[in-house]
């Protein structure tokens, strides 16, 4: 009877371990760049991992059947197809599974979040959180713009294209913005909700402002025309307003965007610039390119996809020659999902969505007014702006990546998490199933557990090592590598502890290869012996995935390094199918034919096309000049 009478107590204890787990890492991961460095990523997981833990402990505690709210489930059916596709489709299962761990982290916070008992304090403390995040981004943001425009968090200095963009604790302006559309329409309405007491109009209303100013500060124009169309369709969306009311608030909203634009305008010479760019440009130059290679990619395989987190590799083949960017992403995650998962994987995810909305309309339609001293959410209003928040949200993605970045995705789950349990109440809709609690439970704590210890952190453990490494390795390239040996060494073995932890990571055998390929610039007389180190590191990476053209890149330098010229081109033909207009690929294959004295003339034809594609590749400058020099020598020669 003790027991059962300290119960409530506990789950309440347990429910508050949640919400502050879920609090810290949205924090931690936010000021962290977002969570976009695989370090950061560690330790997101492992708070990500024990959120789960102690949600599975608190049902288990709970003493009671099942009662988990239905929008949950309805996201589970893509995480398994995602697994399946990572498991027997894509091409680059290491990319696959990192792209599936960002979105089951998603999936887990929505999870938790609708599935909270204690909505109320749960949710003012995760607004709070979010409000607090928001405004500290914010100020960060103006020390960019106003002292330091290189600066960035953890050290780090900021992109030469973003220079005086703001981006906060995030590395891309766009990020931030992101984040502050997520907030701001909803810190209007708190201000202007009614019965907020003075106090409450001030604090939201300066809230506001600093959103709005930070929403400048960043220059986004995807960001800009993602609030102008949101605002300006919430009033014709109202069907339960009389027509006067509607045309009002539309001429309101149309005011608000024109004073606001104007004034940012005239203020923000960045964000002027940027504006003049798009006319002048005729709208976006870089996107298109990148949104028209995702979609040749679902047309060639429209059902299942291209394969999970396989775009950037994928892109190559239809890359123009015009466009060297290394685009990672194509810039709208609607189309990225579209090209990874294929149609199947788009509507499980986006139609799950689209049900979840549907549903909370309609009982948000049918529930009674709010009492006085309801959670905040309660407010009509201030679920509007929220929702419209969410809206603005998602009209940025069609032109940003935001899902693919974990404190964006974060955030984005606990405030529909928060919107959906405040509208869809689970007793509403479905009791639930009643299960054996102990067994299950437990088999789902051993199974998070041991996936957590046994596999996550392992794999972010290793790409943070592979990535750090190949950073510095990447410094390399213009200096004098017998200069700067000891880096050489700690980036090999660095490299070599991050293949042991995680053997499936096919890039971290190819950048191994790499760093042992450079080594022979250090030891001249173990080329031979290196080359066949590397050849099998690159093989390694090649079982892995044969669909990366520079793995097969790494494999010929090593066989180049054992002297066996024919075999190493075979391997740049593959490189050079995989990517023809890659200005990369190019200078290596011209760096391979100018070992043959017989391959010259061919090796400065090569040369010539990689400068053409790209006129700014250090090394094929370089290697131009000395070709040049020998073909020069060679007929002073043949004069005399």
């Amino acid at each position: 009877m003790a027991d059962r009478a300290n119960s409530p107590r506990l789950i309440a204890a347990i429910e508050l371990g949640q919400v502050l787990l879920l609090a810290g890492n949205l924090g931690w991961t936010t000021l962290c760049l977002g969570g976009y460095r695989p370090e950061t990523m560690v330790v997101t997981s492992i708070l990500t991992g024990l959120l789960l833990l102690v949600h599975l402990a608190g049902r288990l505690v709970a003493g009671s059947p099942f009662r988990l709210h239905p929008a949950g489930w309805l996201f589970l059916p893509f995480l398994a197809y995602a697994a399946a596709n990572v498991t027997w489709h894509t091409p680059v299962p290491w990319l696959g599974w990192h792209d599936w761990l960002w979105w089951a982290q998603l999936i887990v916070v929505f999870w938790v979040v609708v599935n909270l008992s204690e909505v109320k304090r749960a949710s003012h403390l995760l607004l709070a959180t979010l409000a607090l995040l928001g405004f500290v981004t914010v100020v960060l943001a103006a020390y960019q713009v106003f002292v330091k425009p290189d600066w960035l968090m953890l050290g780090r200095r900021q992109a030469e294209q973003f220079i005086g963009r703001a981006s906060g604790s995030f590395g891309i302006p766009n990020s931030l913005a992101a984040l502050l559309l997520l907030l701001l329409p909803a810190s209007v309405a708190l201000t202007l909700r009614p019965g907020a007491t003075a106090v409450q109009r001030v604090g939201f209303g300066y809230l506001a402002a600093s959103y709005l100013f930070g929403l400048v500060l960043t220059a986004s124009r995807g960001a800009w025309i993602a609030l102008a169309l949101i605002l300006l369709g919430w009033p014709l969306m109202a069907g339960q307003r009389s027509r006067a009311w509607r045309v009002s608030r539309f001429g309101l909203a149309v005011a608000v965007l024109v004073v606001t634009g104007v004034t940012a305008y005239l203020a923000m010479p960045t964000l002027r610039n940027r504006f003049e760019a798009m006319v002048h440009e005729a709208g976006e130059r870089t996107r298109p390119i990148m949104w028209r290679g995702a979609w040749q990619l679902f047309r060639e395989q429209p059902v299942w996809g291209s394969g999970a987190g396989s775009y950037n590799v994928a892109f190559e083949k239809h890359r123009p020659a015009h466009f060297q960017l290394d685009s990672q992403w194509a810039h709208n995650d609607y189309l990225n999902t579209l090209s990874d998962y294929g149609a199947v994987g788009f509507g499980l995810f986006f139609g799950a969505c689209g049900w979840v909305v549907i549903a909370g309309i309609r009982r948000t339609r049918a529930q009674p007014r709010p009492v006085a001293g309801a959670a905040l959410l309660d407010s009509p209003p201030v679920r509007q702006g929220f929702a419209l928040g969410l809206g603005a949200f998602g009209l940025q993605l069609f032109v940003d990546f935001h899902l693919k970045i974990p404190a964006l995705g974060m955030a984005l789950a606990i405030v529909a998490g928060l919107l959906v349990r405040t509208c869809w109440h689970p007793t509403a809709a479905s009791t639930g199933r009643s299960l054996p609690r102990a067994a299950v439970l437990g088999l789902a704590v051993m199974a998070v557990a041991a996936g957590l210890v046994i596999w996550v952190v392992p794999h972010y453990r290793a790409e943070a090592l592979r990535y750090s490494a190949r950073q510095a390795m990447d410094k390399l390239v213009d200096r004098e590598i017998r200069e700067h040996r000891d880096t050489l060494e700690s980036v090999r073995t660095a490299m070599t502890r991050a293949v042991a932890i995680d053997p499936t990571n096919a890039q971290a055998w190819s950048d191994l290869a790499y760093a042992t390929s450079l080594r022979a610039h250090l030891e001249s007389g173990f080329t031979r012996k290196l080359g066949v180190e590397a050849e099998q590191q690159a093989d390694r990476a090649l079982r892995l995935a044969k669909i990366v053209p520079e793995f097969w890149l790494r494999r010929a330098v090593a066989l180049d390094m054992q002297d066996r010229w024919l075999e190493a081109g075979d391997s740049c033909i593959q490189a050079m199918n995989l990517a023809p207009s890659h200005a990369l690929v190019w200078y290596y294959y011209s760096y391979h034919l100018s070992l043959n004295p017989a391959a010259v003339p061919q090796a400065r034809a090569a040369v010539e096309i990689s400068l053409r594609l790209d006129p700014s590749i250090g090394p094929a400058q370089l290697l131009r000049q000395q070709l040049a020099a020998r073909e020069s020598s060679r007929q002073s020669a043949h004069h005399e």
